[in-house]
C-alpha cells in the first residue's frame, strides 16, 4: 500500500518550456493524450526545474476565447505565476490537503533538489483511495464471517 506520493505519481511527465508556442503545446498534449503540460526550465545535466503548468482549459480560455494567435503566443505568456508542487516524500493525505487548499487537480512532484520527477492527479489519488476503501470493506466482511463461524 502506497504511503508517499512518490510511490504513485506518474514518472513519465510530458513537459515543455516557457518559449514553446501554444500551438506546439497543444500538439504535444494531443500526441501524448494528456490534459496538461508541466513547464520546466532545463538546467545543466538535463535536470528539469518545474516553473509552471498549462492545461487544455488554459489554452481555450486564455488563447482561443480571446482570439489570440496560438502560433505566436507562448506558454510562458499564459501560465500562472505561482506553481504548486509537492515533494516525493509527502504523504498521500498531505498531498490531498495541498491540492484541496490550493484548488489544483494536477500536482508536479519534485525531488529533494526541486527537480521534476513526476506528476500526480486527482484521478491517481482517487484510485488509491478506492483501493484502500475496498480493503476496509473486505475487513468488515471477513470479520462478519469469522463471527458467524464462532457463534455456531
Amino acid at each position: 500500500m502506497a504511503t508517499h506520493v512518490g510511490e504513485i505519481c506518474s514518472r513519465e511527465v510530458v513537459y515543455g518550456t516557457r518559449e514553446m508556442t501554444v500551438a506546439a503545446a497543444a500538439r504535444l498534449m494531443r500526441q501524448h493524450h494528456v490534459g496538461s503540460l508541466v513547464i520546466a526550465d532545463e538546467l545543466n545535466g538535463g535536470k528539469r526545474l518545474p516553473v509552471g503548468i498549462v492545461t487544455d482549459r488554459d489554452l481555450v480560455v486564455e488563447v482561443t476565447a480571446m482570439d489570440l494567435d496560438p502560433q505566436t503566443i507562448t506558454v510562458g505568456d499564459i501560465m500562472g505565476d505561482a506553481l504548486v508542487t509537492a515533494r516525493e516524500s509527502e504523504g498521500l493525505l498531505e498531498t490531498m490537503e495541498i491540492m484541496r487548499y490550493k484548488g489544483v487537480r494536477r500536482l508536479p512532484i519534485v525531488g529533494r533538489d526541486g527537480q521534476l520527477i513526476g506528476i500526480v492527479t486527482i484521478d491517481d489519488l482517487l484510485e488509491v483511495l478506492a483501493e484502500q476503501l475496498s480493503e476496509l470493506a473486505r475487513i468488515v466482511s471477513r470479520e462478519q464471517a469469522h463471527e458467524a463461524v464462532a457463534r455456531r
